[in-house]
């Protein structure tokens, strides 16, 4: 069973433990932000244009794998704006009603992030197709025959809707979006430097061998870098001098049982269980959910996305494969038959 999901180091799902550390180190302007330079050289523009003509900025969708700063990003967006940020997520719209107390207390040109939006009630997002488009809650009064309708004006404000799954964003929503930002995953340097932003924030020494050594662990996400961080600083005060070179990092993410990809023991057995039960593959969605225990959903959202991307499994018309380059990692011999 891979119950380990909650305690990993390396999910990108934030965890409670963030919280306390993303604050203080998330950046405020769009000049501070590291990386996705195409995202932020539209926004630029954007806010720049919208500023001038003393409007709302369009509707904005930022969209990619979980921790590569979509939050981050929507409050960047309203300190640019100079305006008030108003954060809810999907789920937590249960009603239309809730829309409706949410919309009708936005001032002018404000900022109403919603994350995980692709999770909206459709109730609520028929609601949410008006108010995005002019500006105005159509609201029924009553019931029965005597039933009426009425509109609502509403202060013109931007919608920032973020998602990991864009591809379950209905048409009419997306199409509301005025602008649509995807964010990549970061490279070594990217990292690197976010690292040692971080690192100058907490006010520890870190020299380039020990940043390189984290952002090559970080599966290309800051807030995996920015968590291992953390736990490499606790290692670093107590086992060494308080500052973290390449060896220091080493140690500290080895006894951690995070190697040199990123990958841990999750990630190992979750390999190991499609080698040994089903010969290295193919095997179908369900079949692997129901040998490791684990939901189809997190199997697709969190396990394999990573594993995917670094050639370790493929997808094929009948089921996952282990490539070979899983089989070396893991030093387990590999048999082309």
């Amino acid at each position: 069973m891979l119950r380990e999901f909650d305690e990993r180091i390396v999910t990108k799902d934030a965890k409670d433990e963030d919280k306390d550390i993303e604050v203080g180190l998330r950046p405020k302007m769009l000049n501070e932000y590291i990386g996705q330079d195409k995202v932020k050289e539209k926004l630029k523009i954007f806010i720049e244009a919208a500023l001038q003509r003393n409007e709302s900025l369009d509707h904005v969708l930022l969209y990619g794998p979980p921790g590569l700063g979509k939050t981050t990003l929507s409050t960047i967006i309203a300190n640019e704006m100079n305006v008030n940020i108003r954060v809810t997520s999907g789920p937590a719209i249960e009603r239309p009603g809730d829309l409706a107390a949410i919309l009708t207390n936005l001032s002018d040109n404000d900022v109403l992030f919603i994350d995980e939006i692709h999770r909206l009630n459709r109730s609520v997002e028929e609601v949410l197709y008006p108010a995005m488009e002019d500006f105005a809650l159509d609201i029924i009064i009553g019931k029965g025959p005597s039933a009426r309708s009425i509109r609502l004006d509403l202060n013109r404000f931007t919608l920032i809707g973020a998602t990991t799954r864009a591809g379950q964003l209905t048409s009419p929503l997306r199409d509301r979006f005025g602008v649509i930002c995807k964010l990549e995953l970061y490279d070594t340097n990217m990292l690197k430097r976010i690292i040692k932003r971080s690192a100058d924030i907490l006010k520890v020494y870190i020299d380039d061998g020990g940043a390189k050594e984290i952002a090559l662990r970080s599966r290309g996400t800051p807030r995996i870098a920015n968590r291992l961080l953390k736990r490499v600083r606790d290692y670093s005060q107590v086992r060494a001098n308080g500052s973290i070179t390449e060896d220091v990092a080493k140690n500290a993410l080895d006894l951690l049982e995070i190697d040199s990809l990123g990958l841990d023991n999750v990630d190992k057995r979750m390999i190991e269980v499609m080698i040994e039960n089903f010969g290295g593959g193919p095997v179908g969605l369900d079949t692997l959910a129901a040998s490791t225990g684990e939901e189809r959903s997190t199997i697709e959202d969190v396990y394999e996305p990573y594993l995917l991307q670094i050639g370790f499994i493929n997808r094929t018309p009948r089921g996952r494969v282990v490539l070979e380059k899983g089989y070396k990692h893991f030093n387990i011999p590999y048999n082309k038959e």
